[in-house]
């Protein structure tokens, strides 16, 4: 049977790698299979020519069934929420999902990626996590397609990511605080070299601006989006001189955590201190008070995040890359107008 021109070049290419590796074809095979029987030393040499020679796999990669799912860490409610949009597309298409969980919000690291090569799923979802230039021309050249959910940095332009408004999730939950009168308002932002975070706090001092109240960077406290955090963030904000009458939390978790600190000091929620969190997470809603917050469509993110993956494995051609989807305020009880 004749082989088409892009196998043909391939193959081409392959004896070339092997030939300048100093290696057999079949270990460039073994490479490209993610076998565990080749040396590091002869391994990053076949991917840096790999990589030289513009290998391009098969258009199309048939036979696998499993979509992995990649988090920097898995014990939250948050994660719950992106893992059921995942979910919820793979059942549809009769995929499997794999979790993984890597431990470092801004790359896998070199353990993930020689497991996924050796794993070879149809594609990969990751979360938060970026990767490194050799990690995305590894899963090139193997065809494994991947999509950041809500990336910790600045992907690049040919990097598809999907994320929401940040930015104007921020002004919003910033904004709906001072229409109720309050203009000491604190914010426990997440870690500062998370870009999301980074858009939350800039929507924020936007609000600020927008109202003539002037920017306070005491009230302002970098958080690590889990309750823990969110208590100790808060309790430094309550016991300051002139302490706020509102927090906007960067996440409905750390706004959970507001509310442990509140009620050590005795204060009510609202009537002594409103609280604004970010998420909208399904246990939110059953909190006392139920929390205002910023509805971030996690599953829906993680679901087109999903969808994107399974087209780019299916062959065809993406042109938006770059999603951000809507954010909106959902007002419950936890704020209300300061007290006089």
């Amino acid at each position: 049977m004749a082989r088409t021109g892009n196998e043909a070049r391939n193959s081409t290419r392959l004896d070339t790698v092997a030939r300048e590796a100093g290696v057999s074809v079949a270990t460039v095979s073994k490479v490209l299979n993610g076998r565990a029987d080749v040396a590091q030393t002869t391994r990053d040499r076949v991917e840096a020519l790999l990589a030289h020679q513009g290998y391009e796999p098969r258009t199309v990669r048939k036979g696998s069934k499993l979509i992995e799912l990649v988090f920097h860490e898995l014990d939250s409610a948050w994660a719950i929420e992106v893992i059921r949009g995942v979910e919820r597309v793979a059942r549809k298409m009769g995929l499997s999902l794999i979790l993984t969980e890597s431990g470092d919000r801004h790359s896998p690291g070199s353990q993930w990626i020689a497991g996924v090569l050796e794993r070879r799923p149809l594609g990969v979802v990751l979360v938060f996590s970026d990767l490194t230039i050799d990690e995305k021309s590894m899963l090139r050249t193997r065809n494994i397609p991947f999509v950041i959910v809500d990336p910790a940095g600045d992907p690049a332009p040919d990097v598809p990511a999907i994320g929401s408004a940040n930015w104007a999730g921020g002004l919003t939950a910033t904004r709906h605080l001072i229409s109720l009168g309050h203009t000491r308002i604190g914010m426990i932002s997440g870690p500062d070299d998370i870009l999301c975070s980074q858009a939350r706090v800039a929507g924020y001092r936007a609000a600020l601006q927008g109202a003539d109240i002037a920017f306070d960077a005491s009230l302002v406290r970098e958080g690590d989006f889990h309750v823990e955090g969110g208590a100790a963030r808060a309790r430094e904000l309550l016991d300051m001189p002139g302490a706020p009458t509102a927090i906007f939390a960067g996440s409905d978790l750390q706004a959970m955590g507001v509310y442990e600190a509140a009620r050590e000091r005795g204060l009510t929620i609202p009537h002594d201190l409103s609280v604004v969190g970010y998420d909208d997470l399904q246990s939110s809603a059953w909190l006392g008070p139920p929390l205002t917050t910023i509805r971030q469509p996690l599953a829906e993110m993680a679901e087109q995040a999903t969808l994107l993956v399974v087209r780019l494995a299916s062959g065809e051609r993406v042109e938006t890359v770059r999603l951000d989807l809507a954010t909106s305020l959902v007002e419950r009880l936890s704020s209300a107008p300061p007290r006089s």
